[in-house]
Formats: structure tokens, sequence, C-alpha cells
């Protein structure tokens, strides 16, 4: 029985494959290449295609004994996603129908489901938990929480168990260095920040130091990619079991402030980081820290990585070693 990963050629997919490989699991990877990168990928069975090609996703559901999905195929940028809305919906909400459809025509019951803690929006309770409001502040958090109610729906129908999985700021890189985060453009704070000491900008930007935090930075919880790939062998581990869908938050549970962050990048990587002061960003809510005790007691997963030392460390190591990035 095969696991079929899609989006797997993107950061988080790439390192959950590399992840589940070592758990001898048979991985059969799609993906679009619209964002991720093929050289992340070293499997033997991969496929370019988009999961809105329905036709083409149900020729390699045939062609392999698929026990089971973890879906990470999606547009992910919040700043994007706000100003296009149709692209948006169509790529993650489409493109989950038709990912569900073609599951559910070939008797595949089981997903695991990359979410998002922008599923919240701004939220009223700090650590945040699972039954908390969900009001979507972004386009982004809108669409991945309408496929969150698609699969809902579809279990009540179709009996397609489901567990999403609501993480928080991903960073690091595989301990190996081989693969990593390349994003085109970047927006996480981490790789912005060590593209101060790879000379590629001159100076990070921290937006607002009036926020009411120790220092007046924003606050986020920082999960290393590892933690994730284990978080979703654990969650399919799970459904094997026969278990109930279910929601689950991945974070560390404690949260860093922006200029806590430069620090330690700063310690890491030797270099000074000059930093500069902007004003606010419309939308950057002070603190988001997520409770990740749910999937603690149930899923039995923890973090190994939790020191931010270690998550920026590896980050670096691979910034350092590939500065530019995967070479296709």
């Amino acid at each position: 029985m095969a696991v079929l990963i899609t989006g797997g050629a993107g950061y988080i997919g790439s390192h959950t494959i590399k992840y589940f490989l070592d758990q001898n699991e048979e991985v059969i990877v799609v993906d679009n290449l619209q964002s991720g990168n093929r050289s992340a990928v070293d499997v033997e069975n991969f496929y370019q295609v988009d999961l809105r090609d329905k036709e083409a996703l149900d020729k390699i559901l045939k062609t392999h004994n698929i026990e089971a999905v973890i879906h990470f195929a999606a547009n992910s940028l919040v700043g994007e996603s706000m100003k296009k809305p149709f692209e948006y919906y169509h790529n993650n909400v489409y493109g989950m129908m038709c990912l569900l459809d073609v599951m559910k025509g070939n008797n595949v019951r089981n997903i695991v489901f990359s979410s998002t803690a922008a599923t919240y929006g701004e939220p009223k309770n700090i650590p945040i938990l699972e039954e908390d409001e969900t009001i979507p502040t972004n386009t982004y958090g809108e669409t991945k929480l309408a496929m969150e109610k698609m699969m809902k729906w579809f279990d009540e129908a179709y009996g397609i168990k489901y567990v999403s999985l609501r993480y928080f700021n991903a960073a690091g890189a595989h301990g190996s260095g081989t693969i990593g985060e390349d994003h085109a453009p970047e927006t996480h704070l981490i790789p912005l920040i060590l593209e101060v000491p790879l000379e590629k900008r001159e100076k990070i930007y921290v937006f607002g130091d009036d926020y009411p935090t120790e220092d007046g930075t924003c606050v986020r919880d920082y999960i290393h990619v590892m933690d994730l790939a284990s978080a979703h062998y654990k969650a399919l581990e799970y459904l094997r079991k026969d278990n109930d869908s279910n929601i689950f938050n991945l974070g560390n549970g404690s949260g860093y402030s922006v200029k806590e962050v430069i620090d330690i990048a700063r310690k890491v990587t030797g270099h000074e980081i000059p930093a500069e002061l902007k004003e606010r960003r419309a939308g950057d809510p002070a603190v988001l820290i997520a409770s990740s005790e749910k999937a603690k007691n149930i899923l039995g997963w923890k973090s190994e990585f939790d020191s931010l030392e270690k998550i920026i460390g590896d980050a670096w190591n691979w910034h350092k070693n590939n500065p530019d990035g995967y070479k296709y």
C-alpha cells in the first residue's frame, strides 16, 4: 500500500516525504511544480500533475495501490491571496473538491490535510485552542477553512476520514542540509533575516515596536519543519487505527518576538544583521501561540526540535550552502 503526497515538491511536503521514506513508507508524489522544486524530491514515482486534472489524478490512483493521501498542494501566500481570490479559491478549494471526488471514486478513505493557523483569524485567547472561533481575516485562511469544511461533509456522506493539522510558523530545514526552504518570493521571517548574512539584502525590517508584548514586537510560535513532518506521520497512524476525523494545532506552545528571532539569528550566523524599524503592517496580530496539547495527548506527537537556535541553525546550514536555493 502506498501513500499519495500532493504538493510534495514544496517546502513542508518535501521534508515530509523524507520523513516518510525513513519510516519505510511507499510514497507516490504529485506536484504541478507551480511553486515546488523537483530537485527537492527523491522518489521513484513523481507525477507533474495538477489536482484539477481529474482524469490524470484518477489514472495515478488506479495505477498505484493508494491507501491514504497527505494533502499539501495549495497556494499559500496571505498577501497574494487578497489580490487574487479567484486563483486561491480555484486552486485550493476546487483542487480539494477534485481530489476528494477522485479519492471517493477509488475508495481511498483517509486524508491528512495541511491546514493553517490562518483559519483562526485574530485570536481571542492565547494559547489558541482547536475549539476557538474560526474567523479568517484573509482569503488564504478562508480557503483553508472551506477545505476543512468540505472534508467534514465528505466524511459525513462518504466516510472519508480526515485529520486537519493547523500549524503555525514552519521554519528550519532537514538536519542533513540537503533540502530546505526555497520560496520565490520569500515572505517568511527567518529566511528573510538570513538573506542579510547571505548579502542578498542590506537589512531586515521590523514592522512595529508598539505592540502589547514584552519588547513591543510581534510574537510568533515557530515549529521545526521536521516536527511537522513527524506530525503528518502520526496523523496517518491515527487514521490507520480507524479513529474518527479530527483537527489538531501544531506549534511549540511558546512564542518568540521579532527582535528575539533577529538576535538568535545574529548569534547563529555570527553576522551583525542590521534591523530597521518600519510602521506596523495591517492585520498583524500581536501574539500567535498554539496549544498543541491535543496533538500530544491524542496523536502521541511531540516536538523534538523546539529550540529556536536549533531551528535557525538548520535553516542557516541549508541557506549558506544553497544561497540560490534549488537548481530546478
